[in-house]
């Protein structure tokens, strides 16, 4: 396994060591155990997670404030960039974003810990996206911040509009969005 910090060095990138051959791969996707010697620290997933999205489909930026979430996500059909912005206000990347390119090809998974709003953009034609979280969902405690916020300046790598829900079309500025 091999582990990359990113420019806000609690989001990491975790890339599992693929054993493959004419017949095919298996790598181990989870492992409990080494999942928390890599972030120091032990941690519970409660809930699992499974989206399909077509090309050009933005979701997010979501996050809760109560039953705050930390997700592990990996793409098992397509691409996606998958982003995370720091919305810890006593953290040093406060407002701060990082991004990488989640696919089923590079079969990357991104940590987003809790304390960080997450969204993405599928890439490819069609995407699925597994992810767990450390807490459950909670509707009354989830908030969205405007994908296109220009305090947040996240570059997405666009081909035109995105496709966006009503939720993530009604998301609040960076500015006055609830943060911890």
């Amino acid at each position: 396994m091999k582990v990359e910090r990113l420019a806000v060095p609690d989001v990491l990138i975790i890339e599992p060591t693929v054993f493959g051959d004419d017949r095919g791969f298996f790598f181990e996707s989870f492992n409990q155990r080494r999942f928390e010697e890599t972030i120091g620290r032990s941690i519970s997933f409660v809930q699992d997670n499974h989206s399909r999205s077509s090309r050009g489909v933005l979701r997010g930026l979501h996050y809760q404030v109560e039953q705050t979430q930390g997700k592990l996500l990996r793409v098992i059909q397509g691409e996606i960039f998958d982003v995370a912005v720091d919305i810890r206000r006593s953290s040093p990347t406060f407002g701060k974003w990082v991004a990488a390119t989640l696919s089923a090809d590079n079969r990357k998974q991104m940590w987003v810990p809790e304390g960080f709003a997450h969204g993405f953009l599928v890439l490819s034609d069609m995407a699925e996206v597994l992810y767990k979280t450390t807490d459950f969902y909670a509707k009354e405690a989830e908030h969205c911040i405007v994908w296109n916020d220009p305090t947040v300046g996240i570059e997405w790598p666009l081909e035109g509009e995105p496709l966006l829900s009503p939720k993530d079309m009604a998301g609040i500025a960076f500015a006055d969005a609830p943060t911890l």
